[in-house]
């Protein structure tokens, strides 16, 4: 009951444009509840728009003029006029995917978070008037890889089992090396990029305010994943402990950075997945 509740407490918070930035107490309890849904078409609907044109594998444009990002998957990048920016492999063929799907169709669009970027993009998932998930159909075929945010993280349980089917199946991007998951000991000239990495924590503990997951035995040049105190309350409701982790093994995404070797700061729990058992 609780549960039901807080999920229709957090879905009309959605509904009422007010889940604009990282959540807190009952909200990012209902937040973490939304990242277990299982079906776009149990979020709030924002509009139903015609899309009429397609700027990237995870990026349109509707009839009203707007652009809409989509939430919960990032697909390889085109340089889109950046200069100096290199493409990423199969990007021309994950914004070919997309115009296949949706171009010139209507969708509805569906909030599970934040409604709005900084950059003005609305932020939603896409449902075709047949029923097609479309951030779950480009991550079932290859084309984009799941990436949420603390103030998106609706339907990451689901986007987390579309991908790990089409990685066994090598599927689009996983069949290449450069989209590879990577273990911890290959990331020292990954430094700057973002990055799936799979390992198992040689030692988890609690400095200051601060929980370390270190890859390594020395922590000072080894891979290290960091979460800020404040999260393990909402690791908690979910039935993890990242402390209990010695041992384990672990998925964490993330952006790359420089801090005594490689290490990726966690956020929000839904960029940890795990501990993962053999099967």
């Amino acid at each position: 009951m609780y549960r039901m509740f807080v999920l229709i407490f957090c879905l009309g918070l959605v509904c009422a444009g007010l889940v604009r930035s990282g959540p807190a107490g009952a909200a990012a309890d209902g937040a973490d509840a939304l990242s277990r849904v299982r079906d776009p078409a149990e979020l709030p609907s924002i509009g139903r728009h015609r899309v009429t044109d397609v700027v990237d594998g995870d990026t349109v444009v509707l009839d009203t003029g707007r652009e809409v990002r989509l939430v919960g998957i990032q697909a390889p990048k085109l340089p889109l006029g950046r200069k100096g920016f290199a493409e990423w492999p199969l990007a021309p063929e994950s914004r070919q995917a997309l115009v296949d799907l949706v171009d010139g169709r209507t969708v509805t669009l569906h909030a599970g978070g934040a409604t709005e970027d900084r950059h003005g993009r609305i932020l939603a998932h896409l449902v075709t008037d047949d029923g097609v998930w479309i951030q779950g159909e480009m991550i079932s075929r290859g084309l984009a890889r799941v990436y949420t945010f603390p103030d998106n993280r609706a339907l990451t349980e689901a986007l987390y089992g579309r991908e790990a089917d089409a990685r066994a199946a090598r599927a689009g991007i996983w069949a290449l090396d450069w989209y590879a998951v990577r273990p911890p000991a290959r990331l020292d000239s990954e430094i700057g990029t973002f990055q799936v990495v799979e390992g198992t924590v040689v030692s988890a503990a609690r400095a200051g305010r601060t929980v370390y997951l270190n890859f390594g035995r020395d922590w000072r040049r080894d891979f290290t994943v960091s979460i800020p105190e404040r999260l393990l309350e909402r690791f908690s409701a979910l039935g993890r402990d990242p402390l209990a982790w010695t041992g384990k093994t672990v998925r964490v995404r993330g952006w790359l950075r420089e801090k005594n070797g490689p290490w990726i700061e966690v956020t929000h729990p839904e960029m940890i997945e795990g501990p993962i058992t053999d099967p």
